[in-house]
């Protein structure tokens, strides 16, 4: 007999998930790195901004006098002590708190909800995407397409760009989220990336990172901290300085979040970083399980979520043609149903011939009707560990981006 180990498994209820598997069934257990919090989440930011890892420390960026403007994209772990420790050494190097202002833009896909942070009384000002007015034209990128940035970072002496670094297995690289464009300009720039990411899938990615560079370039920003996650809410790393340099340095500081598996599985087991979060969370954490599983192989996720799918994603799974539906879709020109192409999409280029079992808040009449394996019980999903052939468990899977070895 082989020993059994047991793994606990948080997916947001009351009691986690107890995992026994037995030790020549266990081919990964993936957790991603330790954090920090509060004051040493605040210290840890203040140290990266004194050392850069290329160009100068923040203080240098700015003299008395400038107006700052520090643009903070998407979600962020620990973000007020984020803010406060930017906003302190900004205000030690002689701006006075006046010229500084936070501006927040909501994440490109899913569920915005406001940042909440203050900083020396600074109060995060959400960016509207919706309202042109609050945005200004810088110029066109190689493909004639409109630069437009939020008028609060246009008009600044000084921007400081603050986003996270995290990776999306269903894009197979770093994730969009995280970088002033188009995160920080207009509704339809937002909506025109979702349609070509419908229509081109993975193939749309490269040309939209060229245009946030060029964004980045025309705005003139040299001050850059990019933040790594550590697990739950907390603070992993930080990295600060000219913008291609500290992403470089944050993406080996994410490294954490890459695993390495000794071959795939036949069942993958994983949970999301946020149990409530929705399917675009579902969407990365499908993902990187496919990765580590096997093509004939089971991913059952581990969650509380509640969003039912759109009518694209369930016309998939009833048979129709995927390419056929991404046409309907991007043609009646409805944003809902283009969001819900373009993730489905990526979920059928993900999933592939695997079977996804649900552990969620969605009914079984639901979960049924996607033709997806509902687990009714906790115990559902341990009796799928205990009798598992070979199993890997990823915790928090939707910031992975697993590699097999």
């Amino acid at each position: 007999m082989f020993p059994v180990k047991c793994i606990r498994l948080d997916y947001g209820a009351d009691d986690p998930l107890l995992l026994e598997v037995d030790d020549d069934v266990l081919v990964a257990d993936c957790r991603g790195p330790e954090g920090v919090v509060g004051e040493a989440a605040r210290q840890l930011v203040t140290a990266a901004l004194a050392s850069a890892t290329a160009g100068p420390p923040l203080e240098s960026h700015v003299v008395p006098g400038d107006r700052v403007a520090i643009g903070l994209t998407g979600d962020l772990p620990q973000a007020a002590e984020i803010a406060t420790a930017t906003v302190e050494r900004l205000i030690s190097a002689g701006i006075d708190p006046v010229d500084i202002s936070l501006l927040h833009a909501p994440p490109l896909v899913g569920a915005a909800s406001p940042l909440g942070v203050a900083a020396a009384g600074i109060v995060a000002v959400d960016f509207d995407p919706a309202v042109e007015p609050q945005t200004s034209y810088m110029a066109a990128d190689e493909a004639g397409r409109a630069i437009h940035l939020a008028r609060g970072l246009v008009d600044a002496d000084v921007v400081v760009s603050i986003g996270q670094y995290r990776w999306d297995a269903a894009c197979g690289a770093g994730s969009f989220e995280g970088e002033l464009w188009p995160t920080f300009s207009r509704r339809s720039c937002r909506e025109e990336l979702v349609r070509s990411l419908a229509t081109r899938g993975r193939r749309a990615v490269d040309a939209w990172k060229t245009s946030n560079q060029e964004a980045t370039w025309q705005l003139g920003v040299c001050a850059n901290l990019r933040l790594v996650a550590g697990r739950g809410d907390t603070l992993a790393a930080a990295a600060f300085g000219l913008p291609d340099a500290a992403t470089r340095r944050a993406r080996k500081l994410a490294a954490g979040w890459r695993p390495k598996v000794h071959g795939t599985a036949m069942l993958t087991i994983a949970s999301l970083s946020n149990p409530r979060g929705g399917l675009a969370m579902l969407l990365r954490a499908v993902a990187a399980a496919a990765r580590v599983t096997h093509p004939g192989g089971t991913i059952c996720v581990a969650s509380r979520l509640a969003e039912r799918p759109g009518v694209i994603f369930a016309r998939w799974r009833e048979g129709a043609p995927i390419d056929g539906l991404v046409r309907e879709a991007v043609g009646t020109g409805d944003q809902n149903l283009i969001v819900d192409a373009f993730q489905t999409r990526f979920f059928a280029r993900a999933l592939g011939d695997r079977r996804l079992v649900l552990l969620s808040d969605l009914d079984e009449a639901t979960v049924e009707e996607l033709e997806l394996g509902f687990a009714a019980t906790p115990e559902v999903v341990e009796r799928l560990a205990h009798r598992g052939e070979s199993v890997v468990v990823l915790h928090e899977a939707d910031r992975m981006l697993p590699r097999l070895i």
